[in-house]
């Protein structure tokens, strides 16, 4: 039965993102207030997509481990090993490797 490939091909991205644009809220005399809503919005919609393609990255890693732990059986310790690395790496991650923009002041952000 002849391959179609689709499995061969990786299931997550393995290059290097660049940080997206955003908006922050402006200086401390408009508590409250965004220099431009719209753009502040859509920045919030942007780190909600990045949170998600973080879960489903690991949801898709972890599918890959279980996978080569059912196939490999008892030999999993040595045949699975570079998946389960690779999973840990991403799951230690601070938000599980989500992409952040470049905060003008990171410690206020800690925790997204």
């Amino acid at each position: 039965m002849a391959s179609s490939g689709a499995a061969d091909k990786p299931r997550f991205h393995e290059g290097r993102l660049k940080p997206y644009p955003h908006e922050e809220l402006s200086p401390s005399s408009d508590i409250g207030r965004a220099k431009d809503p719209v753009k502040y919005l859509l920045a919030a919609e942007q780190r909600a997509r990045e949170r998600q393609v973080a879960y489903e990255t690991v949801r898709l890693l972890r599918e890959d481990v279980i996978e080569c732990y059912r196939r490999e059986g008892v030999n999993y310790h040595e045949n699975c090993k570079t998946q389960a690395e690779k999973y840990y790496e991403l799951v230690k991650k601070k938000d599980l490797g989500q992409l952040h923009p470049n905060w003008k002041n990171p410690e206020k952000f800690d925790g997204w």
